[in-house]
Formats: C-alpha cells, structure tokens, sequence
C-alpha cells in the first residue's frame, strides 16, 4: 500500500489521480453566483480588514496563522459564516482517499471547512487552505482540490478558496460524468475594488 500526502502532490498528479479535469471556459464570477449589494457599514469593516493586514505585510513576511487570524478569521465572520446552519471546522483531518487500483491512499488535513449542519449529512460550503504570504497562494490548489473532490460523492458541487493573505482564487469543483473544476479569476485584498468582490463572492456562496 503506498500512502501520499495531499500536500506533496503536483497539479499534474491531482489531475491524474482523482481523474479530475479542469474546465477550458472561462468563467466569470457572474456567472455562476448572485453577488449581493453590500452595505455602508460591510465596506467599512472590509476596508480596515484590508489596513490591518496591509500592516503586517509591509513589515515582512505573514505567516499562514497570522493569515487565519488577520484575514480569514474576520472576513469569514463579516460575511455570515459564523452563524448557524454554517459551521467551522480547523485542521481537521480527511477521511483516506482510496485510489481505485486499491494499492494507494491520500491522506491530508484541511485547514478549514465551512459546512451546513442542518441535514442528517453535513453539506459542505467552502473549503479554505491557506499559506503564508510569501508562498503563491495557487500552490494551495493541489491540497485544496483533494479534499474538495471528497465532498462531491454526496453533493453536485461544492466551492474552494486558496489563498496567502492577499491573493484569493476560488474554485469550483462540480460531479457529473467526469469530475471537473473552474479556476475563477483572481482576487486581490490589497485592491480595495476587488476587496469588496471578495466579500460579495463570499456572501453569494452562503446564498447558493
């Protein structure tokens, strides 16, 4: 039996693994969510969320927890999921992932999970992994879309987010004939304009 780490896989390697296949549309966070209105008092909050972490990153490098902390923590709060049926989990540990020839496994941990808890199967939401802010945040992608994958053997589609503070990509990962995903366009703390499309994508994920 041969044991990968999520963390040590290639995109390649994700790819050929989990028999996952990227999709070659552009897609548009428009298309495929409701972004809602944000109000006068949302653009405040998100504006000092963006001051506060612009601090600590021009001092040095912000290490992954400072970005939990910092960022995540208080976006994740001003856009509703701390409120109930939504639930949050840290590092928690995912299930094997059994390959099909039954000789290799994946293990992993994800750094953090938003699910509903309102169903006799908790439905995942948003599934989050972060690096500190001198990493590319796509170097994320590969974890993030193992542990995704495992939530679509009860669900049609569920949303990912990597990031390192300051880069934010989402992704989609959707079940049908072939499992595939859609790598949404960049979004950027540091740009006040694109700060509030991450809170707006954020809220629209909740209203999916």
């Amino acid at each position: 039996m041969v044991t990968l780490q999520a963390k040590n896989l290639t995109l390649n390697e994700v790819h050929q693994l989990l028999d996952l296949q990227p999709s070659v549309q552009r897609v548009r966070f428009t298309d495929v969510l409701n972004l809602p209105d944000l109000t006068e008092w949302e653009m405040a909050k998100m504006a000092q969320i963006r001051i506060d972490f612009q601090a600590y990153w021009q001092a040095g490098k912000v290490l992954e927890g400072q970005v939990q902390l910092l960022v995540l923590a208080p976006l994740l709060r001003l856009a509703g999921y701390y409120r109930s049926p939504i639930q949050l989990s840290l590092e928690q540990a995912i299930a094997e992932i059994m390959l099909d020839d039954e000789d290799t496994k994946i293990t992993g941990r994800l750094d953090l999970l938003a699910a509903r808890r309102d169903s006799v199967t908790p439905l995942w939401v948003l599934i989050v992994e972060s690096k500190n802010s001198q990493v590319d945040a796509l170097n994320g992608l590969p974890q993030l879309l193992t542990y995704a994958s495992q939530s679509l053997t009860s669900q049609e589609s569920v949303w990912g987010l990597a990031t390192n503070g300051f880069s934010y990509y989402f992704v989609r990962l959707i079940s049908g004939e072939t499992l595939s995903y859609q790598l949404l366009p960049e979004l950027n703390l540091l740009d006040s304009d694109r700060a509030l499309v991450l809170l707006q994508v954020l809220k629209g994920i909740l209203l999916q």
